[in-house]
């Protein structure tokens, strides 16, 4: 187990490496949203490609950073049942959920997004829009973006067999809605005392 969890570990700074990096992709998409408003008002005149580039600097940091969001055990869960539970079951239930359900969704993403993106590439494919961009990159983006959610799903199922298993504690202890909002007023209020 213990070189699985050095597997884990590397893919979570991997994962962890390319989230924070692709964040400045969505000040790079204000940017040239605002550059192109701007040009758009004081000039009369747009572009296409200006348009396009915002779309793909959004979708590419909601595609790369999805794997982080995962390993920051920051995706959509139901909290009303799973809060219910104790640790343990919480934690088969997330095993559950990644082996059954995430990890099939992301082969079947992959599987299609192969032949979807090699055919686009292949083809050399551009936007229908006049003046638009090469779309072939972000098809590779969505392809890109399912390995490596693919890849830090891996680790998740490492990692929650290791913490059933208590070879590994768990680095995300479970904080209901509530107690989030309590610890979240106790620190505000700490703050503004003087």
């Amino acid at each position: 187990m213990a070189g699985l969890l050095a597997l884990s570990r590397a893919i979570d700074r991997f994962n962890e490496i390319v989230g924070k990096s692709v964040s400045w992709l969505i000040l790079l998409a204000i940017l040239v949203s605002a550059g192109n408003a701007i040009v758009r008002k004081a000039f009369n005149t747009s572009s296409n490609a200006w348009l396009e580039l915002q779309w793909y600097l959004f979708g590419a940091a909601f595609l790369l950073a999805a794997a982080y969001t995962l390993r920051q055990n920051e995706h959509i869960r139901i909290d009303i049942v799973y809060g219910m539970f104790s640790r343990r079951t919480q934690h088969w239930i997330d095993l559950f959920g990644h082996v059954f359900f995430l990890m099939p969704f992301v082969i079947l993403m992959i599987s299609y997004f192969v032949p979807y993106f090699m055919l686009s590439f292949r083809n050399g494919e551009v936007s229908s829009s006049a003046g638009g961009l090469v779309i072939w990159p972000a098809k590779g983006l969505l392809l890109i973006g399912f390995v490596l959610l693919g890849i830090q799903g891996v680790s998740e199922i490492i990692k929650k067999i290791a913490i059933i298993r208590g070879e590994m504690e768990d680095p995300n202890p479970f904080v209901s809605s509530h107690e989030q909002a309590e610890l979240e007023g106790k620190a505000l209020a700490e703050e503004a005392r003087p």
